[in-house]
């Protein structure tokens, strides 16, 4: 039996449309899979942007497990940004400390990460005895950001500067 936290990255970035239809839904796709492949584990999904939350608390319920992945969304976290290091703090507190299952926690991400230090606190995890996973969603060349209204592409996300904000996977953080 294996416990396991998916640790979901919901920034605006995952609106990158480099995997169709986008980097979100296709993550949310593979955890779908993940789960219907379950048997008598455990998991729970955590996602998180510039703040972390527990979307599904550690269960069984895989029924209820997919319900909450496709309430999922780019815009559930208010705050934007990626704080990686403090979702898998988040993670590793939200295990059972009596179960005696072994403990996983999945991050899958475009890497980017823009705030704490997320090596330090995967060690940390994994000095826990828990096994840290990191899944990537994004190509290495990166892609324009689209700018979204009513489901269609408008136009693309622009810096202060006036250029077009490209988003890449960052594989060296993922590693």
């Amino acid at each position: 039996r294996i416990d396991v936290m998916l640790v979901l990255y919901v920034s605006n970035s995952m609106k990158a449309q480099d995997l169709l239809p986008n980097r979100l839904e296709n993550a949310k796709n593979s955890i779908g899979r993940l789960i219907n492949n379950l048997n008598d584990d455990r998991i729970g999904i955590i996602v998180f942007a510039g703040q972390s939350y527990v979307q599904l608390p550690i269960t069984t319920d895989y029924s209820s497990a997919k319900l909450f992945l496709q309430s999922i969304s780019c815009d559930m976290i208010p705050t934007q940004g990626t704080a990686i290091g403090s979702a898998i703090e988040l993670a590793v507190e939200s295990f059972d400390p009596k179960s005696q299952a072994a403990k996983a926690i999945v991050i899958i991400t475009d890497g980017e990460n823009h705030e704490d230090d997320a090596v330090k606190a995967a060690e940390t995890a994994a000095e826990k005895g828990m096994t840290v996973h990191t899944i990537g969603m994004g190509s290495e060349t990166g892609v324009p950001l689209p700018v979204m209204s009513n489901g269609n592409v408008i136009g693309y996300r622009k810096d202060n500067d006036g250029n077009t904000v490209v988003s890449k996977l960052n594989v060296n953080l993922l590693k």
